[in-house]
């Protein structure tokens, strides 16, 4: 017997029934004040001139209510723009690119691993087996004093690598930009595990010249998230200095901290950290409105440290023989995924429309009254976001984001490629991504990127950017000569 009604799921498309509904629930607002508005302009109209003019007169307003009425509202239009916050211009950014002569592909790194670690052929094949999956190219590069046998990581040479990475970055960004040294109000430097004496804060100062009563910050060990921390400080620091500029730069020194010992927890942070870094420019300057690449919107941060486990899953600790490494513990990912359950959940309001807030809720009040087994809705972040931004701290770490934000190809394709082109670069990671998307032309105006980041302690950290003017594909940065390569085929094991 034929079916008397139509199959429902085949003869409408539900995609654009959920199309219909958030169209709907995001301009409700619209859809309302809308027929109320006409219907009031109708009435004026049917009313006529005279009649409004009696209307008018019967209010009977004498000059002192006119004025206090003025006054009022100016006192309160004067309030609210003195209270509402300063906005922040991130007018632009570089990238360090490292010289050819640093790179290390899988050949040279595994040779140096088997010469290092002769006496110990299973950390060998462990790294080689890290390697194979790491989702790493052999373009990524290690600072030089990493490319002698045995390596020779002293201050000396960890200091050139900190010259060669943060001047090469801050000099693109003054040919970039046009900034001159003395108009940099506010300098803040993170590297987590390079912390020496004068700080690396004061090298910069000392090497451009900069002013007397500059703000300076130098922050260390915060971990591969600390790139979001300095832009959260110079934002509050925005906020009180006024028609002031402040320049971040994010890196990571590795040359004082390749591990040359035998503990496998601590192996894994040398097949994946390579050189890099990114220098800033941020200001609160109206004159930088047009020219400014993005505006910051939000800044979430998320700290695990009161929990043990988290505290300890990347630790920097002396192995057996006193070799002093960086421990990576196997329940990372767990620990990283409640991190980004608690900062998601702060980041959700803020940034998500209506449609999804409110499907999110009455799931929510579903499983709490009906029935706990429901499956929990998970936002659609797509809605919020044009861009994802995701730290390249591993394959892993990728992977785990797109399935749980249930991400597509293309919304990781940034990250995937930074970790293949030039490795986890740290805290700077995030600023090879966006480069990454303005030089395949995909950024426009008005589009919406989330950064996601993850450093040790155990921090997780967002940052919301909205673009400010259609950028042009650059015509020079990391990506100008490997682009057109670009995207890659990443295979999950590579045979060494």
């Amino acid at each position: 017997m034929p079916p008397i009604l139509p199959d429902f799921s085949n003869s409408v498309k539900l995609k654009y029934v959920k199309l219909g509904y958030q169209y709907l629930v995001n301009h409700i607002l619209t859809l309302t004040l809308i027929p109320m508005m006409i219907a009031i302009f109708m009435e004026i109209l049917r009313l006529g001139p005279e009649e409004i003019l009696n209307l008018w007169h019967s209010l009977h307003l004498d000059l002192v209510q006119i004025l206090c009425s003025a006054f009022l509202i100016i006192f309160i239009a004067t309030v609210y723009f003195m209270s509402k916050p300063r906005t922040i211009y991130l007018v632009d950014y570089a990238c360090f690119k490292p010289p050819v002569t640093c790179r290390v592909p899988f050949a040279t790194f595994m040779e140096h691993s088997r010469l290092i670690l002769k006496d110990n052929p299973k950390s060998v094949e462990f790294q080689m087996r890290i390697l194979e999956r790491s989702g790493l190219g052999e373009e990524t590069c290690l600072p030089p004093a990493i490319h002698y046998i045995p390596p020779k990581p002293t201050m000396e040479a960890a200091r050139g690598e900190a010259e060669l990475v943060i001047f090469s970055a801050m000099d693109s960004l003054f040919d970039k930009t046009g900034l001159k040294p003395k108009d940099i109000d506010i300098l803040i430097v993170n590297c987590s595990l390079f912390s020496p004496t004068p700080s690396l804060s004061a090298m910069v100062i000392n090497k451009y010249k900069l002013r007397s009563n500059i703000k300076s910050f130098n922050l260390s060990g915060m971990g591969c998230s600390a790139g979001l921390i300095s832009v959260d400080l110079a934002r509050d620091l925005l906020q009180v200095h006024p028609n002031s500029n402040a320049v971040v730069v994010s890196t990571e020194i590795i040359t004082p901290n390749y591990y040359q010992g035998k503990e496998r927890a601590m192996l894994l942070p040398n097949c994946l950290f390579r050189m890099g870094g990114a220098a800033i420019l941020l200001s609160n300057r109206t004159s930088e409105r047009r020219r400014a690449k993005y505006r910051l919107v939000h800044v979430v941060r998320t700290h695990k440290g009161a929990d043990d486990k988290a505290y300890r899953c990347v630790f920097e600790e002396e192995d057996r023989e006193g070799k002093v490494g960086i421990s990576l513990q196997k329940d990372l990912m767990a620990i990283a995924g409640e991190a980004l359950k608690s900062n998601i959940t702060t980041m959700g309001p803020l940034v998500l429309p209506a449609s999804e807030q409110l499907l999110f809720l009455l799931t929510l009040i579903g499983r709490k009254i009906f029935n706990p087994k429901w499956k929990p809705y998970i936002p659609d972040f797509k809605q919020a976001f044009e861009h994802f931004c995701i730290h390249a701290g591993g394959r892993a770490v990728i992977d785990e984001l797109q399935k749980n934000l249930q991400l597509s190809t293309e919304h990781v394709e940034a990250s995937r490629m930074t970790l293949h082109r030039f490795g986890n670069t740290s805290s700077s990671s995030l600023w090879y991504e966006l480069n990454y998307i303005e030089s395949k032309g995909r950024m426009k105006k008005g589009d919406r990127v989330w950064q996601i980041a993850f450093g040790s302690g155990f921090k997780c950290n967002s940052a919301v950017w909205k673009c400010n003017r259609s950028i042009k594909t650059p015509v020079d940065g990391p990506w100008a000569d490997c682009i057109d390569r670009y995207p890659v085929d990443i295979p999950e094991i590579v045979k060494l």
